[in-house]
């Protein structure tokens, strides 16, 4: 009796560990997005501070500009090398360019800045505030009455969702670069030629659904990262165990969220 019971209790402890969890982070959610206009807006005793604010920028968006502009260019690269042959045989081998900018702009763009960004500061992120919670900090800042949201989670979550936008234009554009340098050495498209099929077919519309779905990875990278960082427990091993948890379910999500985006728009006919 007890083995057959087994994976009703397995799917029903599953079942609650998920609620839990969406629970959780929707309710951070809500409280981080109260606390924006609060946290920015007033009086100096009460704000989150800007140059907190400046601090998680730098962090998260300045320092990872190389890593990014190297993923994309090299992406951009073998896109070119990948697509030549085919769209040779079919004497469309210019048309190299049209195919990279509406991947790039439209999904790999977004989406791979993204999951670099995830690497590059969503473990980082996790890992420092679940130090905090190890160390007992959490508590000292509640104890000096200190909200943590306001002063640990919003300037994170502002400042990866704003420099995520700015991650991801950076991004289309040297993934467009990586295929415009192997298409000019390799391919033989012309440089002014490569251009005019780029802007050729691209459109405002590819661009701004693009920093769209930036605007929400942003957000998904940095809460998902902050409320698995205020959940750790059990020492330094807890923080370890919420890194990697963060890494793998923020790329999932990431990834779930990028299908869904494509699957509204492509229905709505954007």
């Amino acid at each position: 009796m007890k083995l057959l019971a087994r994976p009703f209790i397995a799917l029903g402890n599953g079942t609650v560990e998920l609620l839990k969890f969406i629970g959780g982070m929707g309710f951070l959610l809500v409280d981080t997005a109260a606390q924006v206009r609060r946290g920015l807006f007033s009086p100096r005793g009460r704000r989150m501070g800007w140059a907190n604010l400046w601090g998680q920028m730098n962090r998260v968006g300045v320092k990872s500009i190389p890593i990014v502009s190297l993923v994309l260019f090299c992406i951009g690269a073998i896109l070119a090398l990948q697509m030549a042959p085919t769209l040779r045989d079919f004497g469309m081998v210019s048309s190299v360019a049209d195919v990279i900018a509406k991947a790039i702009y439209r999904e790999l763009g977004p989406l791979v800045s993204a999951i670099v960004l995830t690497g590059f500061a969503g473990a980082s992120i996790a890992a420092e505030i679940g130090t905090m919670v190890v160390s007992e900090e959490i508590e000292a800042l509640e104890a000096q009455a200190i909200d943590p949201v306001r002063f640990l989670v919003l300037p994170r979550v502002v400042a990866t969702t704003v420099m995520m936008v700015c991650i991801a234009v950076l991004g289309d554009v040297m993934g467009m670069l990586g295929g415009l340098v192997v298409s000019q050495l390799f391919l033989g498209i012309d440089f002014r030629q490569y251009l005019t099929h780029t802007f050729d077919i691209l459109t405002m519309q590819d661009f701004l659904t693009g920093l769209a779905k930036s605007g929400v990875f942003g957000v998904i990278i940095s809460s998902l990262a902050c409320f698995l960082g205020l959940g750790v427990s059990g020492g330094a091993q807890g923080v370890g165990v919420a890194t990697t948890r963060t890494v793998v379910l923020t790329i999932v999500f990431l990834i779930a969220t990028d299908l869904l985006f494509t699957g509204v728009f492509y229905f709505v006919g954007l």
